[in-house]
């Protein structure tokens, strides 16, 4: 006796003149067809798109560099000269650089009465600080006027992601216009490593920062009054990882299944609520009747 493998097939069909077509089957029918094409572009849109994950540990992310950080400055003093304006680098590991010029740029302002102060510049991975002052001038200048604008100051190479809002410019756009004109300033800024990893696990170093700023008026040991603007650093040992992942293709698969087989089962459920309630209603009517 030869087996038949129609035996096996666990989906059975029945003939078409046995089967009852309603009209409130129908309507279920296009709802469910709706509701699935609607959890399908839903979940196609979901697997194109490409999703930002952020994760903490720490380490320290970038140990290629040599333990420097490269900072980016951009200021402008509208009411002091580029003759006296200088950039002054410390940290704790006895570095103290007193008009540090390498990699800047000073662009004279309202002819030669301010000054746009440009740099890049390296910092070591410990505590320290830089600030643009009248330290390096030859003479000193009577009333130093430290009223400045930060147009820019980032660590790192900038990270400009659409999915990522991070703290890379935070004083960047800071005025201090208005204040007094012979008030030192001080920015405390908090560095957090940052690291961004493409689809491709090419990785991107940067570091976002939190700033805190007073205003103050500083004597020198001479009573004189020199103002300078500072931005004291200290680095968190804390780095944050972005990193661009897609849906993986088998779990596409899976959930498009469960949305179809999902769907159809609840309407197939509801649908033969509908029909069976109906059917009684009709046998109660009948009974009525006779």
């Amino acid at each position: 006796m030869v087996f038949d493998v129609r035996r096996l097939d666990i989906y059975r069909k029945v003939p078409k003149d046995l089967t009852q077509p309603t009209y409130t089957g129908a309507v279920i029918s296009i709802c469910c067809c709706m509701f699935m094409l609607f959890l399908f572009l839903s979940e196609l849109t979901g697997f194109i798109a490409t999703e930002i994950v952020n994760e903490l540990y720490v380490d320290d992310p970038d140990k290629d560099s040599g333990g420097k950080i490269e900072v980016n400055l951009n200021i402008t003093l509208p009411n002091l000269s580029c003759d006296v304006v200088g950039l002054d680098i410390q940290d704790e590991m006895g570095r103290h650089e007193v008009g540090h010029i390498e990699n800047s740029m000073k662009s004279p302002l309202n002819n030669g009465q301010g000054c746009t102060f440009e740099g890049q510049f390296s910092i070591n991975k410990v505590p320290g600080n830089f600030h643009i002052s009248t330290h390096s001038a030859t003479a000193q200048p009577d009333n130093p006027d430290m009223t400045h604008v930060i147009n820019k100051l980032t660590f790192g190479e900038m990270i400009e992601v659409k999915n990522v809002q991070g703290a890379f410019n935070a004083v960047g756009g800071a005025s201090k216009l208005a204040s007094n004109p012979l008030a030192s300033h001080d920015y405390v800024l908090k560095i957090v490593p940052t690291v961004y990893e493409d689809l491709k696990e090419k990785q991107r170093y940067s570091y976002q920062y939190t700033v805190a700023q007073k205003e103050y008026v500083a004597y020198s040991h001479t009573g004189r009054i020199i103002p300078a603007i500072w931005f004291r650093y200290d680095l968190s040992p804390i780095t944050v990882k972005y990193v661009e992942r897609k849906q993986p293709l088998y779990r596409f698969i899976t959930t498009i299944c469960a949305i179809i087989g999902g769907t159809f089962t609840v309407a197939g459920i509801i649908d033969s609520c509908i029909f069976t309630a109906s059917e009684a209603w009709k046998k109660i009517q009948l009974g009525k009747i006779h």
